[in-house]
């Protein structure tokens, strides 16, 4: 089967492509940006990858006619409150308008458990998006999860940042909310033997693990895979921002991004029982299980895909990231460095494995602080670390930079920052013949630009002479 794959590049999307190409299928990935997946595929003879913004009905063209399924992986969760409702029906009328036009007979669409008498506008929205793509054109099989826990979900590093940084919780009233989490691999699952059975066209379905487990009771299992012992207090005083700001210092997640989940986890996500696990013959798997297979992936530096690497935690969002691939001149401050290189091969691992554990090499401490000043003022700070800790992608989170080309064949690492900034940066490696090239780029907005960049300009020298260095002498 020719397959429409959307959300390509997001948590789920990248997880289900290897899925369907292990079943012999071919299958066409709609992603805003090609550079984010063209190299991630480029050895894939039945992978396509095309550009297509939901967005925007127009670019949807690119989509070829001829494929035969597809799976609606997209959400808006990052996005401002009043927005991302209107921005998900949006983008699902554009894509429903195009589908029927195509030759699909069936789309997958995974949503959320929508079964409380009172739900927060993110379910409310994912219940509003499986009305508007029913169709007379195709069938549509709804698959509807609640927590999912896996290496790189957003709930599962939510989870282990509080259990690992905090021995003492005092933590919100919601934390008693009954919920059913679900093994990622249990999703994948459904998703993946959902395709094609004609007895799932028009069907929706609730799919979830065997426990009906509290967020409490789901951080205490999770310590005790993790042999630690921690002690939570919940408290009925603290309001939905306190929780969202509670979430934000402790977590790796963005403020918006907690607003979404605090609203979410006052809903009770409790599925209805159905005969799907008969139909398609999966047994899900308990919670202890699915996050002792989260760390063995971990542990093995084989995480598939991260929450951190789309763009629900870029400064980005709906801008597409090759248009900052062309570094400006004008009007920019620079910073430039060279050295002699002793190993190429071994300057690109360096270059490749920066930040997150590994560190920057360099003033290491300055840089953790830089982070801790950008949270403080609502920005991402260092939190979201690397999703590998040896390989790099183009769109990945990297610290709080987003990586806009990785191209090792070249030698070439540019970054574009997502720290709060009165301005622009970029920040680039290049190594060639034998050189190493370092360019920092900041294009100021204003006065407020100018100051910035004189009042760190002496930090710079500082560490930029010292990691570049260190990468030369590899």
């Amino acid at each position: 089967m020719r397959i429409l794959v959307t959300g390509a590049s997001g948590y789920i999307g990248k997880r289900i492509i290897p899925l369907l190409l292990e079943e012999g299928h071919t299958v066409v990935c709609a992603v805003r940006g090609k550079l984010r997946t063209e190299k991630q595929y480029s050895g894939e003879a039945n992978v396509h990858i095309v550009e297509a913004d939901f967005l925007d009905a127009h670019s949807l063209n690119n989509i070829p006619k001829d494929i035969d399924a597809a799976y609606y992986l997209i959400h808006s969760m990052s996005n401002s409150v009043s927005q991302f409702q209107k921005m998900e029906e949006d983008c699902a009328v554009n894509f429903k308008n195009y589908i029927e036009t195509t030759n699909v007979k069936q789309v997958i669409y995974l949503s959320g458990i929508t079964n409380d008498s009172k739900l927060s506008k993110h379910l409310i929205s994912r219940q509003n998006v499986e009305k508007t793509l029913q169709s007379n054109s195709y069938a549509l099989t709804v698959f509807k999860a609640g927590i999912i826990v896996g290496s790189g979900s957003s709930s599962f590093e939510i989870i282990r940042d509080l259990v690992e940084k905090l021995p003492v919780m005092i933590a919100p009233k919601w934390l008693n909310t009954k919920t059913q989490p679900i093994a990622v691999r249990d999703i994948l699952s459904f998703l993946s033997r959902g395709l094609g059975k004609e007895e799932l066209y028009n069907t929706s379905h609730d799919i979830f693990g065997p426990e009906v487990l509290t967020y409490k009771q789901m951080l205490l299992r999770f310590a005790k895979v993790r042999n630690l012992k921690r002690y939570i207090l919940t408290v009925p005083i603290m309001t939905p921002k306190l929780s969202s700001y509670w979430l934000y210092f402790v977590t790796s997640t963005s403020y918006k991004l907690a607003q979404t989940l605090v609203n979410s986890m006052g809903v009770e996500i409790i599925g209805k029982k159905s005969n799907i696990n008969t139909i398609l013959d999966i047994k899900p798997m308990s919670y202890v299980k699915a996050v002792e297979l989260a760390f063995e992936k971990i542990e093995q530096n084989s995480i598939a895909s991260s929450w951190k690497d789309s763009f629900v935690s870029s400064r980005l969002k709906k801008r597409v990231s090759s248009k900052y691939i062309n570094v400006p001149e004008y009007g920019c401050f620079t910073d430039v460095k060279q050295r002699n290189v002793k190993d190429e091969a071994r300057t690109l691992e360096k270059i490749w494995a920066i930040g997150g554990e590994n560190g920057w090499y360099y003033g290491t401490f300055l840089w953790k602080f830089r982070g801790a000043l950008d949270k403080l003022v609502g920005g991402i700070g260092l939190r979201r670390g690397r999703t590998n800790r040896t390989t790099i992608h183009t769109g990945d989170a990297l610290d709080f930079w987003r990586v806009l080309l990785a191209d090792k064949e070249e030698g070439r690492l540019l970054l574009f920052a997502e720290m709060k900034l009165p301005g622009e940066a970029w920040l680039e490696f290049k190594v060639d013949k034998g050189i190493l090239y370092q360019r920092a780029v900041f294009r100021p907005r204003g006065l407020a630009g100018r100051l910035y960049w004189y009042s760190v300009f002496p930090f710079h020298g500082l560490i930029f002479n010292g990691m570049i260095t260190k990468l030369a002498n590899a």
